[in-house]
């Protein structure tokens, strides 16, 4: 069982995440490589909600293919090209994830392998057996 901390001794959560997640020994871990907004067809939205929505998708495929869940994710790391862009990924996010939170991570970089790309996201999960 995963233990989702939030220590009552540093300042909460700005958004929907949890401080840290603790993962029971013994759990089989998945890592899910960064994960851009481009569809099956190759076509990329404008905007970033949208490609969120993508990521967030191909994350839950990930998932499935690891017989996993949304329960399952403990951290979420992703990355935005413009602070402009926080509003839409966490829009996305906060229709993905389910309580509690996991442990995340969001930053703003410079770009990704394509200009056209405005988000990636990547996913730790952990399920115990």
């Amino acid at each position: 069982m995963l233990r989702h901390l939030v220590p009552p001794a540093i300042r909460r959560p700005f958004a929907r995440y949890s401080h840290a997640v603790e993962i029971p020994a013994g759990a089989r871990l998945l890592l899910v490589s960064g994960q851009l907004g481009i569809a099956v067809d190759d076509t990329i939205p404008e905007s970033v909600e949208e490609q969120a929505a993508l990521c967030f998708a191909a994350i839950a495929a990930c998932l499935d293919e690891a017989g996993m869940g949304r329960q399952h994710i403990v951290r979420l790391n992703a990355y935005v090209t413009e602070r402009a862009h926080l509003s839409g990924y966490m829009a996305a996010r906060d229709r993905f994830i389910i309580d509690p939170p996991p442990a995340s991570t969001l930053m703003i970089v410079s770009g990704f392998a394509r200009p056209e790309f405005k988000v990636e996201i990547e996913a730790l999960a952990a399920r115990a057996e």
